[in-house]
């Protein structure tokens, strides 16, 4: 008869480092506490549950500043004979690149609750479903970033996913319903490749934590290696479509058009976030044995993103209804190839670290002026629509709002006086370069060409001459944004000019290491 009993019963358990998990158990907590209050608080005063939703997501953030400026901390981990623990076995790891993503992540859905606010209360959204889903889908995306096994990892990616189904749904028009069931529908269909590929990967490697995986793939047999790069491959199409990369792309327009605005705004930065974390944490460490395969793969995909997403954003009429969103829309999907240039400079580098410093700096300046965008383009929704016409004349109306717009643009576009945007497309730019990938760096320029074009037609109409009638009812309605709008747009706006000014507060990411 085996016996199960161990010398030192003590060694199998294992303490929690709750300071480490603290960004996202807050933001867990906070989904729980507002799902909670909603249940005795009386209607009229269920507005507080945005303030509460906001309130915390900001403990959240602050709950990063504890775990700056030290090595990183490790929780969850497998023990080795002697006792002690090893981060290749861990996981759930807060090192410089959790915290970099998760900063993006919980600021992200800071801001879209801010953006929210007027939302929830101008389309009467129900608000404690609203604020719960909002905060649960933070708490896997921030979670992400930190996972170091594809089982958690998936986890996390289906936290943050599944609420975004129900967002956008909320919407109570009848384009929800469609833009929540074409949501769901490829997103089910990319986990189910996902999980197929792990599960190729796991008989591969024999393990789940990305360290072992990778050693595991390094000496796995050779009757196993295509059934190991097919997993590969396989698994990272669930954070190829959480990007938005060609061909699972194709869900972002409509999504983006029927859900609440802030909910699209969010799944432009904080879902974007989420899976470009786990492509990278998926590439450069699990499958870094394959990295000169999947680091061509991601450049021709950088490449057809970014092509696809510019010449989607120049078709698009400016007349037609929601127009400017889907025109952010093509332009996220645009972005998001820029965005996988960096990731496949890594697998050409040495060492996966600064070319994933670019990712990251470009990310955080993209997370800031995009959701400015869409604050403002949520602020002249409300007084007129949101084709890109009514943008016209938008100076005349209200010239702070028009300037803030306009320098968000100009940041997308990489121009001046937007210098932060064009530090960031030189800092992408140069990932390419130094890999020795110099066709992508050509297919860049071009397209950042190309995508000038619609932006600056964009911001032109924000100084064209206004319609009179126009003008005389925007005198006649009510100037004031609402305190949330009002915050999104201070926020945003006073951040990109701060970045302007001083870059190196975000670009010194790009030059150290995130692992």
């Amino acid at each position: 008869m085996t016996s199960l009993a161990v010398a030192n019963p003590g060694s199998l358990i294992q303490s929690v480092d709750w300071v480490a998990i603290a960004p996202p158990l807050i933001a867990a907590v906070a989904a729980l506490a507002v799902l909670v209050t909603d249940l005795f608080l009386p209607d009229r005063h269920k507005r507080w549950l945005g303030r509460l939703a906001a309130a915390g997501l900001a403990l959240a953030l602050l709950a990063l500043l504890p775990l700056t400026g030290g090595s990183p901390r490790a929780t969850f981990c497998l023990r080795n004979v002697a006792g002690a623990t090893d981060t290749t076995g861990c996981s759930y790891v807060a090192d410089h690149f959790a915290l970099v993503f998760q900063l993006l992540a919980l600021g992200g859905a800071l801001i879209a609750a801010l953006l929210s606010m007027h939302t929830v209360e101008d389309q009467k959204l129900p608000r404690g479903e609203y604020w719960f889903l909002l905060l649960s889908s933070a708490t896997g995306a921030a979670l992400l970033p930190a996972s170091r096994d594809l089982a958690t990892m998936v986890i996390a990616l289906e936290v943050a996913s599944l609420p975004a189904f129900a967002l956008v749904a909320l919407r109570r028009d009848g384009r929800g319903a469609e833009a929540a069931f074409k949501f769901f529908v490829s997103s089910v269909t990319a986990t189910a490749v996902m999980l197929l590929g792990i599960g190729f990967v796991y008989a591969a490697s024999g393990s789940l934590h990305l360290g072992a995986v990778a050693q595991g793939l390094e000496h796995a047999p050779a009757q196993l290696k295509a059934l190991a790069e097919a997993g590969a491959v396989l698994t990272l199409v669930g954070f190829a479509f959480k990007v938005a990369a060609v061909p699972f792309h194709f869900w972002v327009p409509d999504t983006y058009t029927g859900a609440p605005l802030p909910v699209a705004g969010y799944l432009s930065v904080v879902g974007k976030a989420a899976g470009l974390s786990g492509l990278a944490l998926a590439t450069t460490v699990a499958f870094r044995p394959y990295a000169h395969t999947w680091g061509l793969v991601l450049a021709v995909l950088a490449a057809v993103t970014m092509t696809v997403g510019n010449v989607g954003a120049l078709r698009q009429r400016f007349d037609t209804r929601y127009s400017a969103v889907r025109l952010l829309a093509w332009s996220s999907v645009g972005q998001a190839g820029y965005l996988l240039v960096p990731l496949a400079a890594a697998g050409y580098a040495p060492t996966g670290a600064d070319p994933l410093g670019a990712t990251a700096a470009y990310a955080l300046i993209y997370g800031v002026v995009n959701l400015g965008a869409f604050g403002v383009v949520a602020a002249v929704g409300r007084r007129a629509g949101t084709s890109v016409d009514d943008f016209r004349g938008l100076f005349a109306r209200n010239r702070w709002t028009a300037l803030a717009l306009a320098f968000f643009l100009l940041c997308l576009a990489g121009l001046p006086p937007g210098v932060i945007g064009l530090f960031g497309k030189v800092v992408v730019f140069r990932a390419a370069v130094d890999a020795g990938l110099g066709w992508l760096a050509v297919v860049m320029a071009v397209n950042v060409v190309v995508a000038l074009y619609y932006y600056l037609l964009w911001t032109a109409r924000l100084f064209a001459p206004a319609d009179a009638s126009a003008v005389a009812a925007e005198d006649g309605a009510e100037r004031r944004l609402p305190v949330g709008l009002t915050a999104t747009l201070g926020l945003t706006a006073s951040a990109a000019v701060v970045l302007s000014v001083a870059p190196q507060l975000v670009l010194q990411v790009a030059g150290g290491s995130l692992f």
